[in-house]
């Protein structure tokens, strides 16, 4: 997740941080920490032996070495120990993470994930080349331009694909229905990922889901709600807010999605660096989600848009920039929180760019919801816990941030509570405070785990959606208090 003025801070970390690095590593090298503290000594020391280790690798390895992808491993092994969420960028995968955070690249317009050695097709964007070439989700892709998938890390696939606008690329795809691969010549296009999208579900009752935090993210929140109500003749009973999924992105995305129904200036979240430059405490106020843009569009949202009752939707892959948005409106008890556990990432990344146009992506703060909560490990435990329909052995394959190798510590080292489930009556009236219904006396059974495959998100089959709008219309539903 990148933290609030990520370009910013990179740009002014960047010179400071390659001046002072180069100014030590040269001293070092030339042995004048000699009248050092011992500390300081001892930091020569290690980078004496690395600079040893690379000289040695460089003209004794059995092979010719090329200097730039040791340097690159090097760098990649550094990070790698860390935690799992900071890494190295080369141009190539630095390029494809802006462009993803911008939301605009030239590409093919697929939403995609890895299974079995090939790309598997979730979903082709609307009105871009994978969609106008007819390719369907479920499609499996197998070759790009003739070059087996099988392999490919995503971000290797993703660099294949990705390039110049009217430039071709030839995709080979096993479909279920076709007794024979199938050979289909794309031309590429400018995509634009729209984060956010809404509809009217029903008379009074407003769906948004988010898909990911980009620089664009809650502009285009803000413009869903203003449309839901300028479409709807009545006013907005309720809105969920659909976050499943969502793996995360901005901070300062984060911190527009949840000024869109907080008071103004509130405390949205703080994060908690290891100095002042990475230390933060940002609230719903412009200064911290308008990254340079004059117009503060949030100002422009019905005054409806701060009561109007919500419901968030969350699971597993909930993470990061997801879990701040839900932490704070759980905090001032202006959602309810329904789903499972979300993933519980609670670090903020800075991509801080390096002279040879490559980057780190550096873990340099924890964050701590309004209440001081850090969900690092944790993650948010939902107000209702509402369990959602998977293939078999499909949730025993979901990873969480406890699961990551060398993942950080939560400060606090609290276990989480399990909780009982009960039935609970929500009352309109009362849907914004997620504590404001009694529990009932007696305990409900959870129910059995469903072997159906995962229904579309937003579709009238989403369980998890029809348990939300059946909080916003007042009826019950099984709770985790």
């Amino acid at each position: 997740m990148q933290p609030f003025g990520a370009r910013n801070t990179t740009r002014a970390l960047t010179a400071r941080v390659s001046a002072v690095l180069s100014v030590f590593l040269l001293c070092t090298a030339l042995g004048f920490a000699a009248g050092a503290e011992p500390a300081r000594q001892a930091q020569s020391e290690e980078l004496r032996a690395l600079i040893e280790a690379y000289g040695r690798i460089r003209n004794a390895y059995v092979d010719p070495v090329d200097e730039k992808r040791l340097v690159a491993q090097a760098i990649k092994g550094m990070l790698s120990g860390l935690d799992p969420h900071s890494s190295y960028l080369d141009s190539e995968a630095l390029g494809n993470w802006q462009a993803d955070l911008e939301g605009e690249f030239g590409g093919l317009g697929i939403d995609m994930e890895l299974e079995d050695s090939a790309i598997k097709i979730v979903a082709p964007i609307e009105d871009t080349p994978a969609a106008r070439a007819g390719l369907l989700a479920g499609d499996l892709i197998t070759k790009l331009d003739g070059v087996e998938v099988k392999g490919m890390t995503m971000q290797q696939a993703m660099t294949r694909m990705r390039g110049k606008p009217n430039t071709e690329i030839v995709l080979t795809i096993l479909r279920a229905s076709e007794p024979n691969p199938l050979i289909v010549t794309l031309k590429r296009a400018i995509i634009q990922v729209k984060s956010v999208k809404a509809k009217l579900l029903e008379p009074g009752l407003g769906y948004v889901r988010v898909t990911r935090f980009q620089e664009r993210t809650a502009e285009q929140l803000a413009t869903a709600l203003d449309t839901l109500y300028t479409q709807n003749k009545d006013p907005l009973r309720g809105v969920v807010l659909d976050l499943r999924d969502n793996p995360g992105g901005l901070v300062s995305a984060a911190v527009g999605v949840a000024t869109a129904f907080l008071p103004p200036n509130v405390p949205v979240v703080d994060l908690n660096g290891r100095t002042q430059e990475f230390t933060r405490h940002l609230s719903a106020s412009g200064e911290y989600y308008l990254r340079g843009a004059k117009d503060d569009y949030m100002k422009r949202l019905p005054a409806a848009v701060k009561t109007v009752p919500i419901v968030v939707l969350v699971n597993n892959g909930s993470a990061s920039a997801s879990e701040i948005v839900a932490g704070a409106l759980q905090d001032y008890h202006r959602a309810i929180i329904l789903g499972t556990q979300t993933f519980g990432k609670g670090s903020v990344q800075t991509t801080l760019v390096l002279s040879n146009n490559t980057a780190i992506k550096l873990t340099t703060a924890r964050y701590f919801t309004p209440n001081g909560r850090s969900i690092q490990v944790k993650g948010i435990t939902p107000d209702v816990l509402a369990d959602e329909p998977q293939p078999e052995g499909a949730a025993a394959a979901r990873t969480r941030e406890a699961d990551l190798e060398h993942h950080l510590p939560n400060p606090a080292e609290g276990a989480l509570d399990a909780g009982k489930l009960q039935i609970v009556k929500v009352d309109t009236q009362t849907a914004t405070d997620a504590k404001a219904a009694p529990p009932a006396t007696k305990p409900a059974q959870p129910a059995k785990a469903e072997k159906a495959p995962r229904p579309q998100y937003g579709s009238k089959d989403d369980h998890q959606l029809n348990q939300a709008l059946s909080i916003l219309r007042g009826q019950q539903t099984v709770s985790n208090q």
